[in-house]
């Protein structure tokens, strides 16, 4: 492509963006002349999605959920790291100031992140990312071993990885004192499947996982 098509085609993509943005703006005031009043009011939404950065996987969209509706933190593969500042101030923030009612850690099947952690290299600046979910594989090794199709080995861990994430999440001090105290939020694990568009519910079971962990990872005493 000659530089000056690169150029032209920059500058396309880049315009369509406003221009889809003034249709938007356009089509939610014929729908409602008070959205944006009320949309500048504040934040009120009842779920914290947390996702993979994959493109192909916009959440409001897949869940039918709109503006205001749901918060969202999304990372490489779906990744909640008790080091990693940035979630860990979103899940904070989300529960104790946006009090939340229910935190979504949703991954899907195909994800690069979880395949970069199967290939046996040196992935450079992401291998301390990647390792979070080669842990995962650690901690389940026996029953990923277990399954000779290849392909089925990579759902299952994408999965796993979902209800690992799901687990950091309880184990959280936020988590577990707003739940001691309100009964929410609630954790789920979902995984998104690009062949149908559809959500599959793990049935993460977030009373047992929290009893389970509370032997070592008890923090209710605010």
């Amino acid at each position: 492509m000659a530089s000056q098509d690169v150029a032209k085609y920059l500058k396309e993509s880049h315009d369509r963006i406003f221009e889809n943005n003034r249709e938007w703006a356009a089509e939610q005031k014929a729908k409602d002349p008070e959205f944006f009043t009320k949309l500048s009011a504040g934040q009120e939404p009842d779920y914290l999605w947390i996702g993979c950065s994959d493109s192909r996987i916009p959440a409001e969209q897949i869940t039918g959920l709109g503006a205001g509706e749901v918060f969202i933190h999304r990372n490489i593969a779906n990744l909640v790291c008790n080091t990693d500042l940035n979630v860990m101030s979103v899940v904070n923030y989300a529960v104790r100031h946006l009090k939340v009612k229910h935190i979504i850690v949703c991954g899907h099947y195909g994800c690069g992140g979880v395949k970069a952690a199967l290939t046996p290299q040196d992935m450079g600046l992401l291998n301390p990312w990647l390792r979070n979910i080669r842990d995962v594989y650690r901690l389940h090794e026996n029953e990923l071993d277990a399954i000779a199709d290849e392909s089925k080995r990579y759902d299952r861990l994408v999965e796993l990885n979902v209800v690992e994430q799901c687990r950091n999440i309880i184990k959280t001090a936020a988590v577990q004192q707003s739940y001691a105290t309100n009964g929410f939020p609630i954790v789920h694990g979902w995984v998104f499947g690009f062949q149908d568009g559809l959500l599959k519910d793990l049935k993460v079971d977030h009373e047992k996982m929290l009893r389970d962990i509370q032997k070592i990872y008890n923090l209710t005493q605010g």
